[in-house]
């Protein structure tokens, strides 16, 4: 994460905050309106932070209808790879009870 929290910095430079980062490791993707809420900027500027990071290839941008949703790919793969080593992992059942 501070690799990636000093990339979006050199990225946006003044314009970074704390609370932008949050709101990218806070759930897998984000919304324009995630950010304005989090950050407390306008639609053009969330939107303006939001498109300079896939631009560098921070996220991805996916456009579903009419919303755009930005992946943080980073945080998705370690999701996936930590949900994968709770499966390899043998879990034992715990059995009811009730009888």
């Amino acid at each position: 994460m501070l690799e990636y929290k000093i990339q979006v910095r050199n990225i946006l430079k003044k314009a970074y905050s704390h609370e932008l980062l949050n709101n990218l490791f806070s759930h897998p993707y984000t919304k324009i309106e995630f950010v304005m809420a989090d950050v407390g900027v306008t639609r053009i500027t969330a939107a303006s932070y939001l498109n300079k990071l896939v631009s560098k290839g921070l996220l991805s941008k996916i456009k579903q209808g009419r919303y755009n949703y930005y992946l943080n790919m980073p945080l998705i793969t370690l999701l996936m790879n930590n949900n994968e080593d709770l499966r390899s992992k043998h879990i034992e059942q715990i059995e009811s009870v009730n009888e």
